[in-house]
């Protein structure tokens, strides 16, 4: 399954988290791989709004919750980094979907991290 927008398909998803050797890559790839599995659903489902498009985010916010507990067991956390990162790629995904009016607290609203 590909990721048809070219803009979401270049994006280096989890970029900065990647380069700090304090977030192991194993538990990074899971949530690169929860951002393009939103991106892919947003491609599939298509959200007419805000609303239909929150829904997505808050179920993928929910996957990264559930993540944090491999974060701990490697030695890790969501942390400072980690929630801007994160943070800033819900946005980003938000924004190339045509989604730039997106509240980027509201796409994240369930998080625990």
């Amino acid at each position: 399954m590909g990721i048809a927008n070219t803009r979401v398909a270049a994006h280096a998803f989890l970029r900065g988290m990647y380069e700090d050797s304090y977030f192991p890559d194993h538990v990074v790839d899971k949530g690169r791989d929860i951002l393009l599995r939103l991106c892919a659903r947003i491609e599939a489902e298509k959200p007419s709004d805000l609303a239909a498009l929150y829904v997505l985010t808050h179920a993928a916010t929910e996957e990264f919750n559930a993540l944090e507990g491999e974060f701990e067991a490697a030695g890790s956390e969501i942390e400072t980094v980690a929630r801007e990162e994160i943070a800033g790629d819900f946005f980003f995904v938000a924004g190339a979907y045509g989604f730039a009016e997106a509240d980027g607290e509201w796409l994240i609203a369930p998080r625990e991290w």
